[in-house]
């Protein structure tokens, strides 16, 4: 399979979906905000060493398990991209490991 975590082209970055792993211990927490945390601080990473900032992030997609988990999701999610008001699609679907709640896609374009 090819995989690359993100991809630039030109004023944009597409960086793949991230799950909520915390990749300094690969211990996946438990519950789905701290999961999405988890995710946000990877894109944070990915984004910058792209050469982008999370403020140029223009569309995002986000994977959940389950609608249960909406609720407990939605402050993780303002605390990340509440100031920046990307353009976002939720879907609910199973993700490839049990363990796995969200998975968070996003594409940035610093034009």
């Amino acid at each position: 399979m090819g995989y690359s975590r993100a991809v630039v082209q030109g004023d944009w970055c597409f960086v793949s979906g991230v799950t909520g792993y915390d990749y300094a211990t690969m211990k996946m927490p438990e519950g789905v905000d701290a999961q999405a945390r988890n995710c946000f601080a990877t894109i944070a990473k990915v984004i910058t060493e792209a050469g982008f900032e999370m403020t140029d992030i223009a569309r995002v997609q986000y994977t959940v398990v389950s609608a249960e988990l909406v609720d407990a999701l939605i402050p993780a999610l303002g605390e990340s991209l509440g100031g920046i008001r990307p353009a976002a699609t939720m879907v609910i679907a199973g993700l490839i490991k049990p363990e796995m709640l969200i998975e968070i896609e996003v594409t940035a374009y610093c034009g």
